[in-house]
């Protein structure tokens, strides 16, 4: 159970302001748990603490940070059934799936407290021509300063971990605006990090709406603005950050080609494009949305992938044998209902699924979709998937191409050409071979091109975002 009331945290301590934040069970749409809200007032004085925290955070050694993540891992452990928990209720993510997301956010806090002692520099050779005769180059990095991070609803600990732990490792202080629909989790965390001795002001958690929280944005106090959320939020933002850097990791409608050699093992890749698609009731951004099969496998693709799209289980999130949860909410559901609405209207059939009750949505799956319609254009976000054939496998390279996103891509296929082939044509983040784009480990670089996103997260990739080259030359004699 959640308790009955959450503080937020400014500049390292918990501040009982306030309850005006409810936080629902997603299942049953009660209230859970109120949280405090953070006003414009405590953003602003969240800032002030962590740009006067920089000297201390610069000083603060690498071990030091390194002990805090490792902290941080300790009691992530020992608070695993409660994380998972509180996941499950705010955010009506099945149980199992809950407890695979606390594993994550461990394994985030891991590779971090191993990055935060190996951020290195490098030595050059400055001496390239005569008049640089006896000079040397030297590079470190250094924290950029104090940043801003928002954080979304669908991972609300791991997509939290990605900007917190690397910030930790890098040296920097942080405000952190966590989904104003799953709060909890960041402010468990939150809890967690005032049990260290990180310098005041070395973080905030401030839940806040939307509409008060400019000052995550447009603050020039901040170097760095890292957002994960909608497309249509992120660039918005971006357009309104000022000078700072930005990072976006936005949305995608991630597709999966099926190759032709794929027929003896279609099992394999059923049970792999089944949970790409409807896995966390479709809400991740690496989703599979679209599908694509060739020709030669397509019928039998199709037959098993009814069979296993319909098999699967929703209901309550809290029960082990649930696969589809609760969307986040009954609006999002019914915007994604009248996608698919549309999409039926303009020629698309329903073979599996298609039923809609509340924030309830069951897996489903179409075919025949029109490439001019919302579903299959613009970002699904719930547990939607088309199916299509095709014949000529640069034709299907070319057809994941058209679109607006570019986050991952996915091609099952036992041929090493089609693969590199793959690799060099899709504009794509990153290119998975033999599994589904939903695929991430979270030390790998990850991001998007396109309307999905600017640069990339992965720990040792976010510190780097996270941290300034500077150069140092040195005359030898003079």
């Amino acid at each position: 159970m959640l308790q009955k009331t959450y503080p937020y945290y400014l500049a390292n301590e918990p501040v009982a302001a306030n309850t005006d934040l409810e936080v629902t069970d997603k299942f049953s749409g009660e209230v859970a748990t109120r949280v405090a809200m953070a006003d414009a007032a405590a953003i602003d004085k969240a800032i002030g603490h962590a740009v006067d925290a920089m000297p201390a955070m610069r000083a603060y050694p690498p071990f030091k940070r390194q002990a805090v993540l490792e902290h941080c891992v300790k009691r992530f452990r020992e608070r695993y059934d409660e994380l998972a928990l509180a996941l499950c209720i705010e955010a009506g993510k099945p149980i199992n799936d809950s407890k695979g997301e606390v594993t994550r956010l461990i394994d985030t806090f891991k590779v971090a407290a191993e990055e935060s002692v190996r951020i290195d520099g490098e030595i050059i050779n400055l001496q390239i021509s005569p008049r640089a005769n006896g000079y040397h180059g030297y590079v470190k990095r250094v924290p950029i300063g104090p940043c801003s991070f928002i954080s979304p609803f669908n991972f609300p600990l791991n997509l939290t971990a990605h900007k917190v732990a690397p910030a930790i490792a890098a040296g920097v202080p942080f405000v952190l605006k966590p989904a104003s629909r799953t709060p909890v989790g960041a402010l468990i965390m939150g809890e967690i990090l005032a049990e260290t001795d990180l310098p005041k002001g070395a973080f905030s958690i401030l839940p806040a709406h939307r509409d008060g929280a400019d000052l995550f944005t447009t603050d020039e106090r901040f170097k760095l603005l890292s957002f994960t959320g909608s497309p249509v939020v992120g660039w918005d933002l971006k357009s309104r950050a000022g000078k700072k850097k930005v990072i976006l990791e936005l949305g995608g409608n991630a597709a999966a080609i099926v190759d032709g050699d794929q027929a003896a093992k279609l099992d394999y890749v059923v049970d792999r494009l089944a949970f790409g698609a409807f896995y966390q009731s479709g809400q991740s951004c690496i989703g599979v949305q679209r599908i694509l099969a060739h020709a030669s496998v397509y019928d039998a693709l199709r037959e098993k992938l009814i069979a296993k799209t319909k098999s699967l289980v929703m209901g309550d999130p809290k029960n082990e044998k649930t696969f589809v949860g609760p969307m986040i909410s009954e609006s999002e559901a019914k915007r994604l209902a009248g996608w698919m609405d549309g999409a039926v209207q303009a020629g698309a059939k329903i073979i599996a699924g298609g039923k809609v009750d509340g924030a309830m949505f069951e897996a489903t799956l179409l075919e025949g979709v029109k490439h001019d319609t919302d579903l299959y254009r613009k970002e699904a976000f719930g547990p939607v998937a088309v199916l299509e054939r095709f014949d000529d496998f640069e034709a299907a390279l070319a057809q994941v191409n058209d679109s607006d996103f570019g986050l991952q891509a996915g091609v099952f296929t036992d041929s090493l050409a089609h693969a590199h082939r793959a690799w060099d044509a899709l504009e794509v983040g990153g290119v998975v071979i033999n599994d589904v784009p939903s695929f991430r480990v979270d030390n790998m670089p990850y991001g998007g091109v396109k309307d999905s996103g600017l640069g990339r997260e992965g720990v040792r990739y976010a510190i780097e975002d996270m941290t300034e080259t500077r150069l140092m030359v040195m005359r030898e004699t003079w």
